[in-house]
C-alpha cells in the first residue's frame, strides 16, 4: 500500500523538485517495505566453483571452446546480454542519482538499489566464467565497448518519465532473467537466475507503487510519462554491440519478444495501476490515456503477427 496523496489545488504542473519532495514520504514507506521483505543472499553460493579451472594466458590453462559449456546457445546469448546490461550499472547509478538525489529516502533507495543490482552482475559473471558458459575474451571486450559508450535514458524528460520507465523495465528484466534460466539447460543457471528475478520483482513493486502515487498526485503529468514510456520503450542494453542480432535470437527463442512484452510486462502494470480507467484527467492526460489504449491495441496486433511468423519459422527449421 502506498501513502495517501493529496492532489494540488492548482492546475499548474509540478516541477521535478516539487515532485521529489511530495513523493518523499511514499519513497520512505516503499523503502521500509522493501527492506523488510528483501532477503539477504550470497552470490558465491550460486556459483559451481568446483567446475572451475584456469584459462589460457598467463596461468597457462585451457583455452575456452563452445563445447565446454553446459548452457544452450540461446541461454548463453541471453546471459551475456543480461550481464552486459548489468555491467553498465555505474551509468545507471549516475542517471538515477542525478534525477532522484542522494539525500533522504530517495538517496537511501538509490544506493540500496545499486548495491542489489551489483550483486546480480557479480554472480552472473562468476557463473559464466566458472562454468565456461561464455568466451571470456569476447565477454571482456564487449564489456569494455559497452561501458565505454555509457548510457543515457531514452525518456529523460522528467523524473516521472524515469519512474515510469523503471516500473516497466524492472519487470521486463525479471521476465528476461527467468526465461533465460528456463531455456538455459543447466539447473544451476536456472536457480541463480530465479534468485536474481526475485530481486527484480521487488524492484518492480517499489517503482510500480511509486508510479501509482504519482498518478494520484499529478495525474496528467504521470499519464503523459506513462504514454511516452509505453510507446517508446527500449531495454537499457539496446546500445550494446550486437544487440539487434541478439534480440532477434532471443525473440525467436521465446525468452523476450513482442508477445511477452505485451502480455507479461506492459499489460500487467497497466492493469494493476488501472491506467486506462483513471478518470478526472485534464486534456493532456486524456490524450495520453487515449494514446496508451490505441498503442496497446496496435501492439497486440503486432504480437499476433509475430507469433504467426515465429511459428512458421520454427516449423521450417524443424523440417530441415
Amino acid at each position: 500500500m502506498t501513502t495517501a496523496i493529496v492532489r494540488p489545488r492548482t492546475s499548474e504542473g509540478w516541477s521535478d523538485a516539487q515532485l521529489l519532495h511530495a513523493l518523499e514520504e511514499v519513497v520512505e514507506t516503499e523503502l521500509n517495505r522493501h527492506l523488510k521483505v528483501a532477503k539477504e543472499w550470497m552470490p558465491h553460493e550460486y556459483v559451481p566453483w568446483s567446475d572451475g579451472r584456469n584459462f589460457d594466458g598467463v596461468l597457462g590453462g585451457e583455452a575456452w571452446a563452445p563445447e565446454q559449456s553446459k548452457v544452450s546457445d540461446i541461454g548463453r546469448i541471453s546471459l551475456v546480454l543480461n550481464l552486459l546490461t548489468e555491467d553498465n550499472l555505474p551509468s545507471y547509478h549516475h542517471e538515477i542519482a542525478t534525477l532522484f538525489g542522494r539525500d533522504g529516502a530517495w538517496g537511501t533507495w538509490v544506493h540500496r538499489w545499486t548495491a542489489e543490482e551489483g550483486r546480480h552482475a557479480i554472480v552472473m559473471r562468476d557463473y559464466l566464467l566458472t562454468s565456461r558458459a561464455a568466451d571470456p575474451v569476447e565477454l571482456e571486450r564487449l564489456r569494455m565497448q559497452h561501458m565505454s559508450a555509457g548510457f543515457e535514458a531514452d525518456n529523460s524528460h522528467s523524473m516521472l518519465h524515469s519512474v515510469a520507465y523503471v516500473a516497466f523495465q524492472e519487470l521486463a528484466t525479471r521476465i528476461s532473467h527467468r526465461n533465460t534460466g528456463l531455456h538455459a539447460g543447466d539447473p544451476v543457471c536456472d536457480r541463480m537466475l530465479a534468485r536474481i528475478a526475485t530481486d527484480e520483482n521487488l524492484h518492480m513493486v517499489f517503482y510500480r507503487n511509486l508510479l501509482a502515487a504519482a498518478l494520484q498526485l499529478a495525474p496528467d503529468q504521470a499519464m503523459r510519462a506513462v504514454a511516452d514510456v509505453v510507446t517508446g520503450f527500449r531495454m537499457p542494453g539496446h546500445g550494446m554491440p550486437g544487440f539487434e542480432r541478439a534480440a532477434v535470437r532471443i525473440a525467436i527463442g521465446g525468452i523476450y519478444n513482442l508477445r511477452i512484452h505485451h502480455d507479461d510486462v506492459l499489460l500487467p502494470v497497466l492493469r494493476h495501476l488501472k491506467v486506462l480507467e483513471i478518470s478526472g484527467l485534464g486534456a493532456e492526460g486524456l490524450r495520453a490515456q487515449e494514446e496508451i489504449g490505441l498503442f496497446m491495441g496496435e501492439l497486440a496486433d503486432q504480437a499476433q503477427r509475430f507469433d504467426e511468423r515465429r511459428a512458421a519459422f520454427l516449423a521450417r527449421r524443424r523440417n530441415t
